[in-house]
């Protein structure tokens, strides 16, 4: 099920920062593998390798050669936000660095100072700016909270980018409602670990969920505890490694 079949990450890679040693793998599901490096002057980076083994016979390299391609569009188009971790580099066929950014994702067991979550509504207000709309912000681990204090996005893998889509009508109706989702997650965030600068009308937008929001739950709900009960019949039997897909 991992993403490089029985193949594990590079011991050495190049990048713009020259020669990097592998340090630990953070993750390596069904679509990705992930990775800190480090270079020789001690400055860690981040590899992320889409997939490139078959998959009950059908070939699956083009898939992980497209979405690294999509995923560096994204880095690229924000190269100059300085919440958004640089483009290092690429690696191979699927593969691409970009830098490391120090900080841990969103948490209970971190205090998240003040202003942050009104500094990451800046932030999504200047994708939005750019006509990208995020989409993945309900997952906290997306979003980390900076040695800097400051908020900083990684994982564009799902991103939505209304300029690859020729401002058709669709494609904008399509981004308005992904915009609309990106603020109510942040809201959401927000009066989950601050919700003592929480303004009312924050409040009323962190508790209004849409039509999209109530059926991703609807149809996701039954599909995330099969899919567990899957993948625990398989590591048990012994069928998918401990590190495979979560």
């Amino acid at each position: 099920m991992r993403a490089l079949g029985k193949s594990d990450l590079p011991a050495t890679i190049t990048c713009d920062l020259g020669p990097c040693r592998h340090v630990v793998t953070i993750k390596h599901d069904f679509w990705a593998a992930t990775a800190f490096y480090e270079s020789a002057t001690g400055e860690r980076v981040v590899l992320k390798i889409g997939r490139t083994v078959e998959f009950a016979g059908m070939p699956m390299e083009w898939i992980g050669r497209w979405l690294c391609r999509r995923e560096m569009h994204f880095y690229k188009r924000l190269a100059d936000l300085p919440n958004v971790p640089k483009l290092l580099g690429t690696v191979g066929r699927t593969g691409f660095v970009h830098a490391f950014v120090p900080g841990q994702p969103l948490s209970k067991e971190r205090p998240v100072p003040d202003g942050f979550f009104d500094r990451l509504l800046e932030v999504f207000e200047r994708l939005h700016e750019r006509k990208i709309a995020y989409v993945d912000t309900n997952k906290p681990q997306n979003i980390l909270q900076g040695d800097d204090g400051q908020p900083h996005l990684i994982d564009f893998q799902i991103s939505f980018d209304l300029n690859m889509w020729y401002g058709t009508p669709l494609s904008k109706w399509i981004f308005r409602k992904l915009v609309a989702e990106d603020r109510y997650h942040v809201l959401k965030h927000k009066k989950r670990f601050r919700p003592d600068e929480l303004t009312p009308a924050q409040d009323e937008g962190a508790t209004r969920t849409s039509w999209i929001i109530r059926t991703h739950r609807l149809v996701s709900k039954p599909y995330f505890l099969f899919r567990r009960r899957i993948f625990k019949r398989l590591r048990t039997t012994g069928q998918l490694l401990p590190e495979g897909s979560k």
